[in-house]
């Protein structure tokens, strides 16, 4: 499934040894979120990690999406094709994560549209898988975002799917979907914020006002 368009060099910059890839599993998968602008992007499948919420590096307070390792557990996303010289501004930018290589024979892309790329995923470190996503808010925002992006490429079992096999959802959810603090915020299409607040209920969420501790500018 081609869901942005690819670069006319692509091909040729690959075979000049130009081209990486990584995978996204949050709000990357959201082509409305999209500020960069990169080579091509798929939508892939990775065997070995799972989805996990963890405490934000800059604001442990707020949690961000990361993945853990996990033998054969297989997780829903996208591939994103990039130059290789824009990798250092990526691990900028995953600033608190670690960057591992992914090998080719662990992640099924749909219509890749080149072979034998490096490919990478960005993981919580140590410290940070060990500590989990407890006592952090999940911004209802950048929750949408997510959602909304699965749910465009993987359809309804898609987003239940998430809900279902993302570690750390026991935490609350700031309600901030009238005011959002997520920069790459969204606009939610008709039903969609119904869907999405019913399949966090049934898991368990907690809604409030504001993260403990937090003030509304942070």
């Amino acid at each position: 499934m081609r869901i942005h368009d690819d670069h006319p060099d692509l091909m040729h910059l690959a075979a000049g040894g130009n081209v990486v890839a990584y995978f996204g599993y949050g709000s990357l998968v959201n082509r409305l979120t999209l500020r960069t602008k990169f080579l091509a992007i798929r939508r892939a499948e990775v065997s070995g990690w799972r989805r996990c919420w963890i405490p934000k590096a800059a604001n442990p307070a707020l949690a961000l999406l990361s993945v853990r390792p996990e033998p054969d557990h297989v997780t829903q996303g996208v591939v994103v094709y990039d130059l290789a010289d824009h990798l250092p501004s990526v691990d900028e930018r995953e600033a608190g994560y670690a960057r591992r290589i992914v090998d080719l024979g662990r992640i099924a892309i749909d219509g890749a549209p080149v072979h034998d790329v490096p490919l990478y995923i960005y993981e919580a470190n140590r410290a940070t898988q060990e500590a989990g996503g407890v006592g952090a808010a999940i911004l209802q925002s950048y929750l949408d975002a997510v959602l909304q992006g699965f749910l465009a490429l993987y359809g309804e079992a898609g987003v239940r799917r998430f809900v279902q096999e993302t570690a750390g959802f026991e935490t609350d959810v700031v309600r901030d979907r009238s005011a959002p603090r997520y920069p790459r915020s969204v606009s939610l299409q008709r039903g969609e914020a119904a869907f999405f607040d019913a399949l966090l209920e049934a898991r368990g969420v907690r809604y409030v006002e504001r993260e403990a501790g937090v003030s509304a500018n942070a």
